[in-house]
C-alpha cells in the first residue's frame, strides 16, 4: 500500500451512476417496518430490502382506494353483526 495516492484527477461522486428512473433520497422508517422488510430479504435469501420497500409503495399507489374498500367492508360487517346482536336483545 502506498503511503499517499494522487487523488487530483478524481471525480468526486458515484463510481456507477444512477439510471435516469432512479432517485436518491435519504427516509427515515420506524425500527419495525424496515426490520420487517430486511427479515423478508433474508428469509428469500435474495433481493434487497429498498427495492421490496419500493414494490409496497408501487403497490400502494395503484391502488389507492384500497384502505377505503377494507374500511367500508368492515363498517358493513359490523352493521350486519350489530343488527344480529339488537335482534336477539
Amino acid at each position: 500500500m502506498k503511503r499517499e495516492y494522487d487523488l487530483s484527477k478524481g471525480n468526486r461522486g458515484p463510481v456507477i451512476p444512477l439510471p435516469p428512473e432512479k432517485v436518491r433520497i435519504t427516509i427515515r422508517l420506524d425500527r419495525d417496518v424496515g426490520n420487517h422488510f430486511r427479515d423478508q430479504v433474508r428469509e428469500a435469501h435474495c433481493g434487497n430490502y429498498q427495492m421490496l420497500i419500493n414494490d409496497a409503495l408501487r403497490d400502494y399507489i395503484q391502488r389507492p382506494d384500497l384502505a377505503q374498500q377494507v374500511g367500508a367492508e368492515v363498517r358493513s360487517i359490523l352493521r350486519e353483526e350489530l343488527k344480529k346482536i339488537r335482534a336477539g336483545a
